[in-house]
């Protein structure tokens, strides 16, 4: 997920200040306050210190060329040119799809107890998402991919509430093999997102094993006053080190060397399936690739959308499966 730009809604604030009239001169205290207020609701210092502010006056100077002075008279900062406005530099495409991501994502959580008090600056940033310019204007340039909800992102409060406090949850599930709503009592562990759908990731104390299930087939999930059972302490970037999407089995990773043809190649190079893949080999006609990964679903259906152009060399067990589902395709798409 991109990272959003906090000091992209910092810088605006102070350009408002510096620009101000009548209140000229802001000092450094009061810029700190603004943005604080204008945030987080609060002016006392915990979100935002003194030396974010120096630094925002300096990357707004480096970044910007907002030509920002020190009066040592007036005690403030203020514009040496009076004409000028921060506003007038457009955010590149990177900066304005990387705040619109956040805020959309932010927002879910809008209402979850632990971000009851980013609500306002959360409400405050969607109202103000095209920052220094329409958003008409910006749609004739942009467009920015739609995430539409299948359902349960009204759980997530729910469920991070009960991450925070460690807590047990209980809810009706639907599995995708089978079409039969069964009760389920977890720990929950992580949440986690993947191409636009969540997923709790829990241990199942009856199973005894970590099991991961989609917040849209989840319905009626309560809060229980019982502790979380968990063996251990869960490492969520450990438990997907190796793991594609979302599913991550028990076992051993495996070495994947895979072929790609030269058009294939140059779009896994610029889109990389896993972040352990390398280059191993290269030519005018192929490239070889290593990845080190847990053989998934989502491994298999990725290495078949891209057809004949690529070919698994090893492990010799996923070329089996491979040849298998190519096989059973054959013989659904078999012209008499």
């Amino acid at each position: 997920m991109p990272h959003i730009k906090n000091a992209l809604i910092r810088f605006r604030i102070i350009d408002k200040m510096l620009r101000n009239k009548y209140k000229p001169f802001p000092s450094k205290k009061e810029l700190r306050e603004a943005c604080e207020e204008s945030l987080y609701g609060s002016i006392s210092g915990e979100h935002i210190c003194d030396s974010t502010i120096e630094k925002d006056l300096f990357n707004m100077k480096m970044e910007h060329d907002a030509p920002i002075k020190y009066s040592k008279r007036e005690r403030g900062y203020f514009y040496e040119d009076a004409n000028y406005s921060i506003n007038d530099i457009p955010l590149t495409e990177d900066e304005l799809h990387s705040i619109k991501y956040a805020v959309d994502t932010l927002h879910q959580f809008k209402d979850a107890p632990f971000f009851k008090e980013f609500g306002n600056a959360i409400d405050k940033i969607v109202d103000r998402i095209s920052v220094g310019t329409s958003e008409n204007e910006i749609s004739q340039y942009i467009q920015f991919e739609s995430a539409t909800s299948i359902g349960g992102n009204e759980f997530l409060p729910l469920l991070l509430e009960a991450i925070q406090r460690k807590k047990q949850v209980w809810f009706l599930y639907t599995s995708y093999i089978k079409a039969e709503e069964k009760p389920r009592k977890v720990s929950p562990l992580f949440l986690k997102e993947y191409r636009n759908r969540w997923y709790l990731i829990s241990f199942n104390a009856k199973q005894k094993e970590i099991r991961t299930y989609a917040l849209d087939r989840m319905d009626t999930p309560k809060l229980l006053e019982e502790e979380t059972h968990y063996p251990g302490d869960f490492d969520a970037e450990n438990y997907f080190k190796h793991s594609m999407g979302i599913t991550s089995y028990k076992g051993k990773s495996s070495k994947i060397i895979l072929k790609a043809n030269t058009i294939a190649a140059r779009y896994i190079s610029s889109q990389p399936i896993h972040e352990s893949q390398e280059i191993e080999e290269e030519t005018k006609e192929f490239s070889l690739f290593v990845l080190t990964l847990l053989i998934s679903e989502e491994l298999i259906r990725t290495i078949l959308s891209y057809g004949g152009e690529i070919e698994i060399l090893e492990p010799i067990e996923l070329r089996k499966v491979i040849q298998e589902r190519i096989s059973g395709m054959n013989k659904l798409y078999k012209v008499n």
